[in-house]
């Protein structure tokens, strides 16, 4: 059996998405014959924290941890509250405090290329000695954070074994990285460690067809697109909303408000007394006050039902009664390589969704295919207030379903197939 050492940020207890991709991978890789080895950070400032994951940890899964310091724990003296909407990607264009304005400028410019960045020589020295004891076939890094993969280039550099560097989300063109106020050497230092991590490890893997070819006019090193996907959830069955329930499940930043959608929203409300009586918008999840002041300026505030966060099952449960889901991705260039993990839950669920993006997001390709729901840019209006009057008229019917194509191969243990088949290539 080949042993991998996989290198992360975030585990259970964490929330959230970012913990869900290794978690995966690590409940099914034994099943491909293929021993995980997993490196967590001890003490880690996790905004979020969801206990039911850890159930999902095999029992027998080896973990190491090591302490980290992060300025989190020193900047919460100063405001709790915005070192967690900052640690959470939460950053607000509107009304920053000089303090928020100051934080995030340290932030961007002393811990590059994240606030983890202090963690990186002690893991290496120390995962160095490790190795050297309990030989692997591979090393993992997975970022964001991305100083991880900083920690699997000192290790390519000391010891001999392949490396792969894991992407959930794209580095310098990520959509926050502009907002970190950074001067113009921070923003060359970036640069350069990026251009560095993607020569030099052996192969790269990405969650977007876009961030593989937004890679590839930087590295000739071998890249492979994984997904995110959906696991075989054990939620009970229940029946569907009587009302007609719009549900978004997960973060919405501040620059992903669609003002746009809430005022058609608020139009459909005014020119039918039954719509009015029928729907609901439904929130879970990490929501910016500037997404509710907007929805609530538009006069949608007795329609709406914010959840807060909730646990994955209660997340899952939701997808399932929903009438609608609704995936809400920023409209930027910089976004379209950006394929949200819960997309794929979404499409397990199996419920309509109603996804809003840039022109050219890597998102519509994969509803189109699988038949799941639609997709409309920021100028589609009125193709969009079509949409939903059609859907209300068919859950009016009691027929609002969809026939999905081919949602399977986006299943955990599909997914964790091919990464065994990549690994099982990888020769020392």
């Amino acid at each position: 059996m080949k042993k991998v050492l996989i290198i992360t940020y975030y585990w259970p207890p964490a929330g959230g998405p970012g913990v869900q991709r290794w978690l995966k991978f690590v409940k099914y890789l034994k099943d491909f014959d293929i021993e995980p080895i997993v490196f967590v950070p001890e003490n880690p400032h996790y905004p979020l924290q969801d206990e039911s994951l850890a159930q999902e940890v095999p029992y027998n899964t080896t973990l190491l941890k090591r302490p980290i310091k992060e300025p989190y724990g020193l900047a919460k003296l100063f405001s709790k509250n915005k070192t967690k909407q900052i640690s959470s990607g939460i950053i607000s264009d509107n009304k920053q405090s000089l303090l928020e304005k100051c934080m995030l400028w340290v932030r961007g410019n002393f811990f590059i290329p994240d606030a983890r960045v202090g963690w990186v020589k002690p893991s290496i020295n120390y995962l160095k000695s490790y190795l050297k004891a309990n030989p692997v076939d591979a090393i993992i890094s997975s970022g964001p954070p991305h100083s991880l993969h900083l920690i699997g280039l000192g290790l390519k550099r000391e010891v001999d074994i392949p490396w792969l560097a894991d992407f959930r989300d794209p580095w310098t063109s990520i959509g926050y990285h502009k907002k970190l106020k950074l001067s113009k050497r921070s923003q060359k230092k970036h640069k350069q460690l990026e251009s560095t991590v993607l020569q030099a490890c052996d192969a790269i893997l990405v969650t977007s067809p876009s961030t593989k070819r937004q890679f590839e006019t930087i590295t000739n090193t071998p890249i492979t697109v994984l997904t995110n996907g959906y696991d075989i959830e054990k939620t009970s069955e229940e029946p569907l909303d009587t009302d007609f329930t719009i549900s978004h499940i997960g973060s919405l930043l501040s620059e992903r408000n669609p003002e746009m959608l809430w005022k058609i929203l608020a139009e459909l409300v005014k020119e039918s007394k039954e719509f009015a009586s029928k729907f609901k918008l439904q929130l879970a999840g990490t929501i910016s006050e500037d997404v509710i002041q907007s929805i609530e300026k538009h006069g949608l505030k007795n329609h709406l039902k914010n959840f807060g966060y909730i646990s994955h099952p209660e997340a899952i449960s939701l997808q399932k009664k929903s009438q609608v889901l609704l995936l809400i991705e920023i409209d930027s260039i910089d976004t379209r390589a950006i394929i949200p993990g819960k997309l794929f839950e979404y499409m397990a669920s199996n419920r309509p969704i109603l996804a809003l993006g840039p022109k050219g997001s890597d998102i519509e390709p994969l509803i189109i295919s699988t038949q799941t729901g639609s997709f409309f840019d920021y100028f589609q209006e009125k193709e969009i207030k079509k949409r939903i009057s059609s859907w209300f008229n068919t859950y009016k019917n009691g027929s609002l379903v969809i026939d999905s194509k081919g949602v399977e191969a986006f299943s955990r243990k599909n997914l964790t197939k091919k990464l065994a088949e990549l690994l099982n290539e990888i020769k020392k």
